[in-house]
């Protein structure tokens, strides 16, 4: 990971992430990061979330419902 994308995360911290308030922004903004991306690595690293991912001819189109 590299120290440009740390710092340029810990530079835009989300406002729920401000909120909570960090010591260390780097610190906040490089585990924030390792998660990401190991949930991108990994759909399942994360239990409680779902990760759908479909290519464009497995989706509905415009003009179709759906019921």
């Amino acid at each position: 990971m590299s120290d440009d994308r740390i710092g340029q995360r810990a530079a835009e911290l989300l406002p729920e992430e401000q909120a909570a308030g960090s010591a260390d922004p780097r610190a906040q903004a490089e585990a924030i990061l390792e998660e990401s991306d190991e949930r991108e690595h990994d759909p399942n690293a994360a239990p409680d979330s779902f990760l759908e991912r479909r290519h464009s001819e497995q989706t509905v189109d415009p003009g179709e419902t759906t019921r």
